[in-house]
């Protein structure tokens, strides 16, 4: 009668467990194996695992399993560290992202009488709905950050994330004697102007083609948001003034290029803008953005539509 309870068990559980001899010789094969494999019991017992299926991850599994042996005792491994064991099929849906069933396994060691281990059995555990369920919520929380990161009109990074990224300059300059970067400060001209002759939904328009055009200058190491307003700010490291001044004109000359086209009305904009070059050498380096903001204001000072470098004749 235990006899028989056991085998139904081990031949009923929804767990694959198979046990090995030392050679690697298939000893016990229940039926979640051979329903999952193709491979019946008969077909299996007697037979050399990697034989069987050349495919399994051979020199890991041989030392995984040899540890066993050795050391008389559990071994473990996850999904997480090797996604699975055997290439079995899942019924999931396919926007599950999974290949195959995820398998969580367990190596147990089997004693015989005089306490040394003969045979190791492995449990094998489908885990494919944990792992659809926990890569499903990682991708939910990656993009819940991406989300607090973006300003909401545009979809260009906001001052947060800008703030965020200015510090890690400014730890990676002092980490780096040699780093450096710039910060392009720029305002657009008359904004008021827009929302009050077209209204706040032609404003908000103009924002996002401003953000557009700017996108299209940039290079992917440079880091582009909006800081407030009709304000932007950009990022640019290992640049320095000399070739922040030509990304700047350019960017300059791209806004006051072309109209915005809202509705019937074709709105023109232009921009002031502002730079400052923060390096090893700088004095107080988180000055850097109080900088390109006091040249920004010079822009405006001096007729609009301007790039000015600072230079501390500005603040005097």
């Amino acid at each position: 009668m235990q006899q028989r309870l056991c085998d139904f068990i081990v031949n009923e559980v929804g767990v694959g467990i198979f046990s090995l001899d030392q050679e690697h010789e298939i000893l016990l094969w229940n039926r979640f194996m051979a329903q999952h494999s193709g491979i019946s019991a008969e077909q299996a017992i007697g037979a050399n695992l990697f034989e069987l299926f050349p495919e399994l991850p051979q020199k890991w599994l041989s030392k995984k399993i040899e540890s066993v042996f050795v050391l008389k005792n559990f071994a473990f491994t996850s999904w997480e560290q090797r996604p699975y064991l055997f290439k079995f099929p899942h019924n999931r849906p396919i926007t599950g992202g999974m290949d195959f069933m995820q398998q969580n396994t367990t190596f147990m060691p089997v004693r015989n009488e005089s306490g040394e281990v003969d045979a190791v059995t492995v449990n094998l555990f489908d885990v494919t709905d944990n792992a659809i369920a926990q890569n499903l919520l990682q991708e939910a929380m990656g993009k819940l950050e991406e989300y607090s990161n973006r300003d909401g009109l545009t979809g260009i990074y906001n001052r947060r994330y800008l703030d965020a990224r200015f510090t890690q300059e400014l730890e990676r300059m002092s980490r780096y004697q040699a780093a450096f970067f710039t910060v392009i400060l720029f305002d657009l001209d008359r904004f008021k102007q827009v929302n009050d002759n077209y209204g706040h939904l032609a404003g908000d328009e103009v924002l996002r083609v401003v953000a557009s055009r700017v996108l299209t200058t940039l290079r992917d190491t440079d880091v582009f948001g909006r800081y407030g307003g009709e304000e932007f700010m950009l990022l640019l490291p290992q640049t320095d003034l000399a070739g922040a001044e030509i990304a700047a004109e350019r960017i300059r000359v791209i806004l006051c290029d072309q109209p915005v086209q809202f509705g019937e009305s074709k709105i023109k904009i232009s921009a002031s803008l502002g730079l400052s070059e923060c390096h090893s050498g700088a004095i107080e380096p988180p000055k850097v953005i109080e900088e390109a903001d006091m040249a920004l204001y010079f822009s405006k000072q001096n007729g609009r539509n301007l790039v000015t470098v600072y230079s501390p004749e500005i603040s005097s």
